[in-house]
């Protein structure tokens, strides 16, 4: 994706967005060195290294970008009016209808349907117009260098060399975005040599070119791969009766169709929960917010990125695409989420408080979630597991 620069700020040095500070660019060397090793025992050529790591340097937009990701830091409201903004999904519409042979026949080879390739593909890149613009192995040789996702960088920085040395693509043409995804759909390396197509029959994988063919039946190969279920939804919106037991919403806590249904559970808007594979309960935003129940989809479709946010953006804009309208329960936008500084003190307060999370990290995950159900029930809270600016007022 094409961004702004911004200041970027890193101990008392104050620089621009572009190539980090000398002292880094010289830890940068040592660490390119001992990674070179691992390179060449991994099966890379040293020509090819060499070639492919000509001029490249640590890139503070990269690191910058880590920093902040906007389906992990923006309330799920936030996201979903970007990630299916009305120019989205009427551009995701008329990419439908005009690419409908090609994708009728992806859907027919992968059993993947078809809104949901091209939901990934608005998500991702808008259809292809902004597929990025990082030189691939510099992004990700910054975000290995810069330490805190070195074992995916170095990962994935490995593959990325092996596709440059399987020519399947130009060192020139192999950008990305800063994170290293690539393509029309955003790749990340180890996926494309695991599971990219060559759709069109030339002998290539391409997911850079123009022709979006190759890396749309790569998306739908990838979902198929990881267990997408043809015909069935990601999820469906659904009510809760009064009194329900908010901490039975857990996304780990997969149930049938027919328990939720006798636990009073039913669709938005009338009608009984369908009964397709098991489902769990979400709440994106807690208590007084929109409620989902999820299924096997929903999962498969984490598997491409593990955010709630993008999920729940990708399976919707999928919905609208097809037809669908707009969620029945309208966002309590008051119940803001929280930055991951703040999450951290959250996760602090509440272990110190007995209610142990597992750790700081700043993400809320599963063990952050039973810590708050733990504590909002020994407060006698609505237990709804939810990481809210509320609860962390009411911990200081």
């Amino acid at each position: 994706m094409n961004f702004i620069p911004k200041l970027f700020f890193c101990a008392t040095v104050i620089f621009l967005s572009g190539n980090l500070p000398v002292t880094a660019q010289s830890s940068f060397e040592l660490w390119k060195q001992s990674f070179r090793a691992r390179a060449l025992q991994a099966g890379v050529e040293s020509s090819l290294f060499d070639s492919a790591f000509r001029g490249v340097v640590p890139n503070a937009q990269v690191v910058e970008h880590d920093r902040y990701q906007p389906e992990f830091s923006k309330p799920i409201w936030e996201y979903l009016e970007t990630a299916v903004s009305s120019t989205r999904l009427r551009q995701g519409r008329q990419a439908h209808r005009q690419r409908r042979n090609l994708l009728r026949r992806i859907e027919n080879r992968y059993k993947v349907d078809s809104e949901i390739i091209v939901a990934i593909w608005g998500v991702e890149s808008n259809y292809g117009q902004n597929r990025g613009s990082f030189y691939t192995v510099e992004a990700l040789a910054t975000l290995a260098h810069d330490g805190r996702r070195r074992n995916y960088g170095e990962r994935q920085l490995i593959a990325a060399l092996q596709i440059l040395q399987a020519r399947e693509v130009s060192r020139s043409d192999m950008v990305g975005s800063w994170a290293g995804a690539m393509g029309h759909t955003q790749f990340i390396p180890t996926s494309f040599r695991a599971l990219a197509a060559d759709y069109d029959g030339d002998g290539t994988r391409d997911i850079w070119s123009d022709n979006p063919a190759d890396a749309l039946a790569s998306t739908a190969n990838y979902l198929r791969q990881n267990g997408w279920v043809h015909g069935q939804p990601w999820g469906v919106e659904v009510t809760l009766p009064e009194g329900f037991n908010y901490a039975l919403a857990d996304i780990n806590n997969r149930q049938s169709g027919a328990t939720w249904r006798n636990l009073g559970v039913r669709r938005a808007g009338g009608g009984p929960l369908p009964n397709y594979s098991e489902a769990a309960l979400l709440l994106p935003a807690g208590a007084g917010n929109p409620v989902f129940a999820v299924y096997k989809n929903f999962r498969v479709i984490q598997r491409y990125n593990n955010s709630v946010s993008y999920a729940m953006s990708v399976g919707h804009l999928a919905d609208r695409i097809a037809g669908g309208g707009e969620f029945v329960q309208p966002w309590a936008r008051d119940a803001a989420d929280l930055t991951r500084e703040q999450i951290v003190e959250l996760q602090t307060r509440l272990t110190d408080a007995g209610f142990s999370t597992g750790g700081t990290d700043g993400v809320a995950g599963a063990k952050t979630r039973s810590a708050i159900i733990a504590y909002q029930r020994n407060a006698g809270l609505e237990a709804d597991g939810f990481a809210s600016a509320a609860l962390l007022a009411r911990l200081r």
